[in-house]
């Protein structure tokens, strides 16, 4: 999902086999560099393939280059990676979400022989795709800061996935500006919340905590 300037990428943490649950803390979202993301649903396995593939890509094209990839590029890329094993694809669906030229937020999703789909406000994938769409739709608003998104961003999350029997397990939230990055773990039962902020964001609350007497 999209605000101003930034961006946010979330996922839950359910790792299993149908019904079957196999972990709780499984990580869908991987960082490509500081001002781009990529989470992969779908198979486990091929999820890790692909992602390996990508880094290997991306390091000879930061080595070629001598800088980082854009997300448009590296949408590109992922696209080009699983239209080449379109006969025996990678069970996995994309999002790639980024800041581009001027901050401005670029995301997308893809199917897995590599079909993009653009937007400009929000993009969903996985087996909660239908409740997602739902709750993004009625929750999302233009322009939003970062704080605002990220509660926009993990109200969203929390309620579809109580919606669908195949995810859960609380899940992992990274908003992103600039250079800064704000990763959020959610506990199973939604009472424990573990925030793990950049200096900037601490240094901020801090003051904030300093000024106002009554806290």
């Amino acid at each position: 999902m999209v605000g101003k300037n930034c961006f946010a990428i979330a996922s839950d943490r359910r790792l299993g086999v149908q019904l079957q649950t196999i972990a709780t803390d499984f990580q869908r979202i991987y960082k490509v560099h500081d001002r781009l993301f990529l989470g992969l649903s779908g198979l486990a396995t091929d999820a890790q393939t692909l992602y390996q593939r990508l880094v290997f890509r991306h390091k000879l094209y930061q080595l070629r280059e001598e800088r980082d990839m854009k997300p448009e590029t590296f949408a590109n890329l992922v696209s080009a990676i699983l239209y080449e094993k379109r006969f025996g694809p990678y069970f996995c669906q994309p999002v790639i979400a980024g800041l581009g030229d001027e901050d401005k937020p670029f995301i997308c999703t893809m199917d897995s022989i590599g079909a993009k789909e653009l937007a400009k406000d929000f993009v969903v994938a996985g087996t909660a795709s239908e409740s997602l769409y739902g709750a993004c739709e009625s929750m999302f608003k233009e322009g939003m800061e970062p704080e605002e998104l990220f509660e926009t961003v993990s109200q969203a999350l929390l309620s579809s996935v109580d919606r669908d029997c195949l995810s859960g397990w609380g899940g992992h939230v990274y908003v992103v500006r600039e250079n800064t990055d704000v990763r959020c773990i959610f506990k199973h039962d939604h009472s424990d919340m573990i925030l793990l902020r950049s200096i900037k964001y601490i240094e901020k609350e801090l003051n904030m905590l300093l000024r106002d007497p009554h806290t």
